[in-house]
């Protein structure tokens, strides 16, 4: 049996168990939850083994910068039919024109990599702890499409690698998107964990704005604490562009917090009205006792 037959038969079979639990989550609801994790990671694989492909392509001719933005589509549209969940932009789609820059994120789950579909503009790299590095096809990809590995646990490495990134904003106008929580919080709640400096670092000395993205919090779609995983849309929103024009080292602790706040605060809306929403469609009751 040739190794190609051993790939195919392999596929068949993860297809196979994913769509079985589908049918079965009719009666078994959690079985939804293993079926669209199974889906999701199926689709992560599909669409870094595309990725490697177009990145290698996309670079013989020319046009390495928009790789990652080209796979970040494909990712999009594939999740959006094997798992149907999306993420939809309310506001603020405009200011994902700003070139050069530094694109900001809140970090939730895994799921932030859909995010980054409809969120991540062409000219763009992401960065990425050192250890994705070695996982392969996604590594892979990531390493052909120029993506920043940053070792956080050492200080000297993270800051080359910054340094670096700095250069490509200057010298090619490539921008760079950054989860500043440096870490997924997966939270119920709309919080944001402690915001990490280097970003700030990064957008001071290459000299460009920061663009702030929020997505509301989704813990209604996806909780693994509570083994959730259902179909939906995200709402994102991408606020102004923060001008970096003027500031040095000395002002980037303030930067950060500000920016935090700024980000904090939309999120925090976000859930409120998502809030109000659903008791707004909750029928009131039209009985005439007294409450007591």
């Amino acid at each position: 049996m040739s190794i190609l037959s051993y790939i195919v038969s392999g596929i068949t079979s993860y297809v196979a168990v994913t769509l079985s639990l589908y049918v079965v989550s009719v009666k078994v609801p959690r079985a939804a939850f293993i079926a669209r994790c199974l889906a999701a990671y199926g689709s992560l694989l599909f669409c870094a083994t595309y990725g490697v492909i177009s990145s290698i392509v996309l670079r013989l001719f020319g046009y390495g910068q928009i790789s990652q933005w080209a796979t970040a589509r494909c990712f999009k549209w594939v999740m959006r039919y094997t798992t149907g969940v999306k993420f939809e932009i309310v506001d603020g789609e405009k200011y994902l024109s700003t070139r050069p820059a530094v694109f900001l994120a809140n970090h939730q789950t895994e799921l932030d990599v859909l995010m980054l579909g409809p969120t991540l503009p062409p000219y763009c790299s992401i960065t990425s702890k050192k250890s994705l590095k070695r996982v392969p096809f996604l590594g892979w990809f990531m390493t052909l499409s120029g993506t920043i590995f940053i070792d956080r646990g050492n200080r000297e490495t993270a800051l080359k690698a910054f340094d670096g990134a700095a250069h490509e904003i200057r010298t090619r106008r490539q921008s760079v998107y950054i989860f500043p929580e440096g870490t997924r919080s997966h939270s119920d709640k709309p919080v944001l964990l402690p915001f990490k400096k280097g970003a700030f670092h990064l957008a001071v000395k290459a000299e460009v704005d920061i663009v702030p993205i929020v997505t509301e919090n989704y813990s209604h779609i996806l909780s693994v604490r509570a083994f959730r995983f259902t179909a939906g849309t995200i709402k994102v929103k991408i606020l102004p562009p923060v001008s970096t024009k003027g500031l040095t080292v000395a002002d980037v602790d303030q930067l950060a917090q500000k920016t935090r706040e700024s980000m904090l605060a939309t999120l925090i809306e976000m859930s409120n009205k998502n809030e109000q929403g659903v008791n707004d469609s909750v029928p009131r009751s039209s009985s005439t006792a007294v409450e007591i």
